[in-house]
């Protein structure tokens, strides 16, 4: 019983240390390496805040709420995570926000905007957006992984749950009991 909880804290302790990653579910690699995955990514860190300074321009990353250089540094773990697992991921999308863009192209190496994705904080779009990326997963298969880097209102909408800044939420086709959201099969922070 002692080396459990010893082993337990000593988990605990490492897990918040700089550069330390934890699995929160031992078969994340196992089953993107499976494929037919579709991962839910909130943006890595940002700049303190919340949402985006007022009159910001989406075209215009000067003028949102961006990647801290901590969050760079945790978009290039995802990317060499990935390397390290020799997991391949076909295909990429985020939001237009700068701070979802420049996620997705340090941790995946490439990227597609879609609309979809985009932030709705603040806006009456949660129902369109959200229905739309549900309709749009709902044919991936293996041995296909896809990656949506999106905002924490998105994925919570999506999935029910709260994703921390550069987490994770892995996902298969199908939706929950309700049939309105996906199910979360693993998850893992970087």
């Amino acid at each position: 019983m002692r080396r459990r909880l010893f082993t337990q804290a000593s988990a605990l302790t490492l897990a918040t240390l700089p550069g330390f990653t934890v699995a929160q579910e031992p078969g994340f690699w196992n089953l993107l390496r499976e494929g037919g995955c579709v991962l839910l990514m909130r943006h890595a860190q940002t700049t303190p805040g919340v949402g985006d300074p007022p009159n910001f321009t989406l075209g215009d990353c000067s003028t949102q709420r961006n990647l801290s250089e901590a969050g760079r540094e945790q978009a290039r773990k995802v990317a060499a995570a990935f390397l390290r697992e020799r997991v391949k991921v076909d295909q990429v999308r985020s939001s237009a926000w700068c701070r979802c863009v420049d996620t997705a192209m340090i941790a995946f190496k490439k990227n597609t905007v879609w609309t979809p994705l985009n932030s709705f904080f603040g806006t009456d779009e949660r129902e369109m957006s959200t229905r739309d990326v549900l309709d749009a997963v709902q044919g991936w298969q293996a041995p296909r992984n896809m990656a949506l880097v999106t905002h924490q209102v998105n994925i919570t909408a999506l999935t029910g749950q709260n994703p921390a800044m550069g987490e994770i939420l892995l996902t298969r086709p199908g939706r929950d009991g309700s049939g309105t959201q996906l199910r979360v099969v693993a998850r893992q922070v970087f």
